[in-house]
């Protein structure tokens, strides 16, 4: 009996030893599997971490490339702004290299305009001369004039000349002497001028009996008919707006010319 009861408790304990070393084959495979998840959720981890950064990397990268785009773009816009802003400033360079010449011919320019504009009145037909002369005199003076600066007398001298341009456009009536000189005497009386730009030339009397046109060859009035009087009076109320325009059949002041010769001085205007 007792060899039984001994071979029990040796079984026994080999049973608790096979227990023990189950249970601890459990723990230890539990333990391995735990650290093998916790291995995989922080590869995970790591996975996801890379994922984010090359997903972030990769959202950088696209607006890196619009900003290339837009820069590629503003640059492509600017480019003939800045080749005309240094073409601009490569006249003004030039500008400057000159200015000096430009001043010290500016005086003998603004003595040269004033002549011709002088020889110019001396030529034209003969009307507001007084006017006209007065405005030659003013500019004369102020060549002299240490107070003008160049800027000045430039802009006196082209206001003059802009007067005497505007002349060639205009039809204009006003009332004032005529004078007469021949060999033995001289005769002054109001008389009615009519003037069509630099074409014509004409007065008419008050009575309207009278009426000359001013030719330019001759340097003298020459009478008009009845027909070229009657012809003046309506440029007169033309001037005056009180007549509607219309062709005018007078004779011209200044001898018109073609490539074959002069044309004939009458015509309409």
């Amino acid at each position: 009996m007792r060899g039984n009861g001994l071979d029990s408790l040796r079984l026994g304990a080999a049973l608790c030893v096979l227990l023990l070393a189950g249970q601890a084959n459990a723990d230890s495979l539990t333990s391995e599997a735990q650290d093998a998840q916790r291995q995989q959720a922080e590869l995970q981890a790591q996975i996801d971490a890379a994922d984010d950064e090359s997903r972030a990397m990769l959202a950088e990268l696209r607006e890196r490339e619009s900003e290339t785009r837009q820069l590629e773009q503003e640059s492509a816009r600017l480019v003939p702004h800045l080749v005309e802003q240094a073409e601009q400033l490569q006249r003004r360079e030039l500008a400057l290299d000159t200015l000096d010449v430009t001043r010290q011919s500016l005086p003998s320019l603004q003595a040269s305009l004033v002549a011709r504009l002088d020889a110019w009145i001396e030529r034209d037909l003969p009307f507001m001369q007084s006017q006209r002369r007065a405005r030659v005199a003013s500019l004369e003076t102020a060549l002299g004039d240490p107070d003008l600066d160049d800027a000045e007398r430039m802009e006196r001298i082209l206001d003059v000349w802009r007067y005497e341009l505007a002349y060639g456009l205009e039809m204009d009536a006003w009332r004032d002497y005529l004078v007469v000189t021949d060999e033995s005497q001289s005769s002054r009386r109001e008389v009615d001028y009519l003037r069509l730009g630099r074409v014509g030339l004409y007065y008419l009397t008050p009575d309207g009996r009278e009426g000359g046109v001013w030719l330019a060859e001759d340097a003298d009035w020459a009478p008009l008919d009845d027909q070229q009087r009657r012809e003046v009076r309506k440029g007169l109320r033309m001037a005056r707006d009180q007549r509607a325009p219309e062709l005018l059949q007078l004779p011209v002041s200044q001898p018109l010319e073609r490539d074959n010769g002069p044309l004939a001085r009458e015509g309409g205007i």
